[in-house]
C-alpha cells in the first residue's frame, strides 16, 4: 500500500500545531494559577528550595505537549521543503532506462511549473510550463500514485509513435543509432538498440527491443489543451500515456533534476556513485 507522505506530514504538523497553540492559550495558564496560588497559599514559611522544587514541578509542561513543541519546528519545515522546494522520490520501474535505472533516488524540483498546495495539489502560483524533453513526476489518469515519464508532447501537439519512430506536428524526431545492446525483460534477455534521440534542445538516450512488435494498436494522438503526452525512454517497456492517455496539469507533481543516490533492490547497500544531472 502507497502512503500519501504528504498527508501524512500535513497531520503531524496540524497536531502538534493544535497541542502547542492549545498550551499557549489554556494548559499555560492553568499551570500559572497553580504556581500564584501555590505562593500565595502554601509558600509561606516554607524553605526557598521546596519552594523552588514546588514551583518547577507546577511549571513543567505535560510530555505529550514537550514533544509537540519539538517535533513542531522540524516537522512544519520538512512539510515546507518537501511541499512547495524539493521532495525525494525513488525510481520503481525500468520504464526510463537507460536514464534511469530502478534503485536510483532522485531530487524533484517542486517549485520548477508553480506552487501547489500539498495533499490537494491546486496551483497557487505559476512558475513555468513543462518544456519538451524534461523529465517530470506526475499523477498518471488511472493511478492514484506517482510516475515518472519524459515530456513529448505539449498541448495541441499530435504525437505519432510507429515502427519505433516518433514523430510530432508531422515532423520525424531525429534519432541516431550508437550501439547494439542486450536488453533485460521480464521473460528474460533480448536484443536491442540503443540510440540517441533530439528532442530539441534536449538530447537523451532511448532503448528499443528488436523483437518488439506492434502491440499497440493505436498509433496516433492530439494532446488536449492542459494535458501533456508523456512516454518512457525504454520505448518498448513503458506504461505511458501511449496506453492510459496524457497527463493533466493538475496533475503535475515536479520536474526531476537529479539521481543523487542509488541502491539495488534487496539487502545491498545505497551508493553514491552514481550522482548525476538528469536530462
Amino acid at each position: 500500500m502507497d502512503i500519501d507522505f504528504s498527508l501524512v506530514l500535513v497531520i503531524l504538523v496540524s497536531i502538534s500545531g493544535g497541542l502547542w497553540l492549545l498550551d499557549v492559550l489554556l494548559i499555560k495558564r492553568s499551570r500559572l494559577e497553580a504556581i500564584q496560588n501555590y505562593t500565595l497559599t502554601q509558600a509561606r514559611g516554607k524553605k526557598n528550595s521546596e519552594i523552588e522544587s514546588t514551583v518547577a514541578e507546577l511549571s513543567k509542561e505535560p510530555l505529550v505537549i514537550e514533544y509537540a513543541k519539538s517535533f513542531f519546528p522540524v516537522l512544519f519545515l520538512v512539510l515546507v521543503l518537501r511541499s512547495f522546494l524539493i521532495e525525494p522520490f525513488q525510481i520503481p520501474t525500468g520504464s526510463m532506462i537507460p536514464t534511469l535505472n530502478v534503485g536510483d533516488f532522485i531530487l524533484v524540483n517542486k517549485y520548477a511549473y508553480g506552487v501547489r498546495l500539498p495533499v490537494v495539489g491546486t496551483k497557487i502560483v505559476s512558475v513555468d510550463d513543462p518544456k519538451r524533453g524534461e523529465v517530470m513526476v506526475f499523477i498518471p489518469p488511472h493511478e492514484n500514485k506517482y510516475y515518472i515519464k519524459r515530456v513529448i508532447g505539449l498541448p495541441g501537439d499530435t504525437v505519432r509513435y510507429e515502427n519505433k519512430s516518433l514523430f510530432i506536428n508531422g515532423e520525424p524526431i531525429e534519432k541516431e543509432f550508437v550501439e547494439n545492446i542486450t536488453v533485460n525483460t521480464s521473460i528474460g534477455d533480448l536484443a536491442g538498440t540503443l540510440s540517441s534521440e533530439n528532442l530539441g534542445s534536449v538530447i537523451h538516450p532511448t532503448q528499443h527491443i528488436d523483437a518488439a512488435g506492434g502491440r499497440r494498436l493505436r498509433t496516433t494522438w492530439v494532446v488536449p489543451n492542459g494535458h501533456y503526452f508523456m512516454m518512457g525512454d525504454n520505448r518498448d517497456n513503458s506504461a505511458d500515456s501511449r496506453e492510459w492517455g496524457p497527463v493533466s496539469e493538475e496533475n503535475i507533481v515536479g520536474k526531476a533534476i537529479a539521481v543523487w543516490m542509488h541502491k539495488e533492490p534487496g539487502l545491498n547497500l545505497p551508493t553514491f556513485f552514481e550522482n548525476r544531472l538528469i536530462r
